[in-house]
């Protein structure tokens, strides 16, 4: 059985489309972020996606996973991207 593909190679998701939204609209600071998706599995948003979050929030920032029915579970972006690599890797 062929294993079925979930991204190819880092396209334009809903998280990466919000954030430039939100950019172009002036703020730089991510509260908190809400994914919404269909399926038994709880669908959070993909690595690449994770890492742009970060850019604008931090490991406290909670990230709200739905379906269509509503809330199903609450993690933090630290939670989803642990030992993750921001603005403190960098050197001044």
């Amino acid at each position: 059985m062929q294993r079925r593909k979930a991204a190819f190679p880092l396209g334009s998701c809903a998280e990466a489309s919000a954030i430039s939204a939100m950019v172009m609209a002036g703020e730089r600071r991510i509260l908190e972020v809400l994914v919404i998706g269909k399926g038994p599995a709880l669908v959070s948003p993909c690595g690449g996606c994770r890492q742009r979050l970060y850019e604008f929030a931090d490991d406290t920032t909670p990230v709200h996973i739905c379906d269509s029915d509503g809330l199903r579970r609450t993690v933090t972006l630290g939670e989803l991207l642990p030992l993750s690599f921001g603005p403190g890797n960098l050197a001044a």
